[in-house]
């Protein structure tokens, strides 16, 4: 049975879209929209069988119900498992199941496309997952994957706004549930790129997106949200895109393995 506590992250999983606030929806809105258009990307390029890694609150199951013939779909907290399964139980070519990427029980390359979205920095043994993912995509397949900026001002400011007492103003100004981020492996663009390459693939296209200004997320409303939106543009491609909250690969699998 789903426990109170699990309820109220997967809750705020599902709430982050729809924010009442408009810098916070946009930063997971644009991830959310950003890789719906690569899976139908990859989808086209290479169709087949696909698996998402740590499917949070199964955001993006539906969209990869409706490119790939077969999904399978895992997590390794059982109560988020047995919730999202029972929300999604319409989708026939979906499979939900419990798996730890580290100790991975599926079958080896076995996957054209492996979305792994905002798992990494909460895994300890980043270099156990890279392996794990290396061993089940198939020659050739696609991983997508994102990942939060080791320096963005985002995680930066989430350092402040976790400390005690800080985090109680926090929720006042969101009102909203606010709960700890449990980034624990946290990487910059030279990291990640090393690790992908290290695991055997080729990056094939990469994205940065996510300014987050301090005060002017919590209180310049729509506004700030454009002037954020105005300067990541700016920001994006040059020597201080390392700003922006996440980082973005579409990484394919050497053809031999």
């Amino acid at each position: 049975m789903v426990q109170e506590s699990e309820l109220q992250l997967i809750g705020l999983l599902e709430t982050l879209y729809n924010s009442r606030n408009p810098t916070r929806r946009w930063l997971h809105c644009t991830r959310r929209d950003w890789l719906i258009a690569k899976i139908a990307e990859c989808a086209r390029e290479r169709p087949g069988r696909a698996l998402e890694i740590g499917f949070g609150a199964g955001v993006y199951l539906r969209a990869l119900a409706a490119h790939y013939n077969e999904v399978v779909a895992t997590d390794v907290n059982p109560s988020q498992v047995e919730y999202v399964r029972a929300r999604t139980a319409d989708l026939a070519n979906l499979r939900i199941e419990v798996d730890d990427i580290t100790e991975s029980h599926l079958p080896a390359h076995g996957f054209d496309l492996v979305l792994c979205s905002e798992v990494l920095e909460h895994i300890p043994d980043t270099r156990g997952a890279f392996a794990g993912i290396q061993r089940i995509i198939a020659p050739g397949g696609f991983l997508l994957a994102s990942t939060p900026q080791r320096y963005s001002l985002m995680e930066l400011a989430c350092k402040l706004a976790f400390m005690p007492g800080v985090i109680d103003l926090v929720r006042r100004v969101y009102r909203e549930a606010v709960f700890e981020t449990g980034h624990v492996s946290l990487m910059n663009e030279r990291q990640m790129r090393r690790a992908l390459e290290s695991a055997g693939f080729h990056i094939r296209q990469q994205f940065k997106s996510g300014l987050y200004l301090p005060l002017v997320a919590e209180f310049g409303g729509m506004m700030g949200m454009h002037l954020e939106r105005w300067l990541e543009e700016r920001l994006r491609d040059g020597p201080l895109s390392w700003t922006l909250w996440t980082q973005y690969y579409v990484a394919q699998a050497e053809r031999s393995l």
